[in-house]
């Protein structure tokens, strides 16, 4: 994967990270894996959880049925356009191509 999300370099698994509203974010808050529609809050959340190795980008992408590409997309938009950015709706609102 790209620099987005670089896999945590600790031996251990995180137990817990700040999730995009700025609360605690464990495991047990991620969506469930059965989710189909991904709204920005899951996403966002998500993509905190991989990126602090709450979870690895393998068990996310095998827990949520996603490839690698469509998670770095992900981690991309939100790191260029926020939250706005993971919208499914009106993309070339907020993904101009650069």
């Amino acid at each position: 994967m790209e620099k987005g999300l670089v896999p945590s370099e600790r031996s251990e698994r995180a137990l817990s990270t700040i999730g995009p509203s700025g609360q605690p974010l464990t495991l047990k808050d991620l969506p469930p894996s059965n989710t189909v529609r991904w709204v920005i809050w899951r996403k966002a959340e998500l993509v905190a959880a991989v990126r602090d190795g709450l979870l690895s980008i393998e068990d996310a992408c095998q827990r949520y049925q996603l490839s690698e590409e469509e998670l770095e997309s992900w981690v991309n938009s939100l790191a260029r356009h926020g939250l706005r950015g993971l919208r499914a709706t009106r993309l070339q609102l907020y993904r101009k191509p650069d």
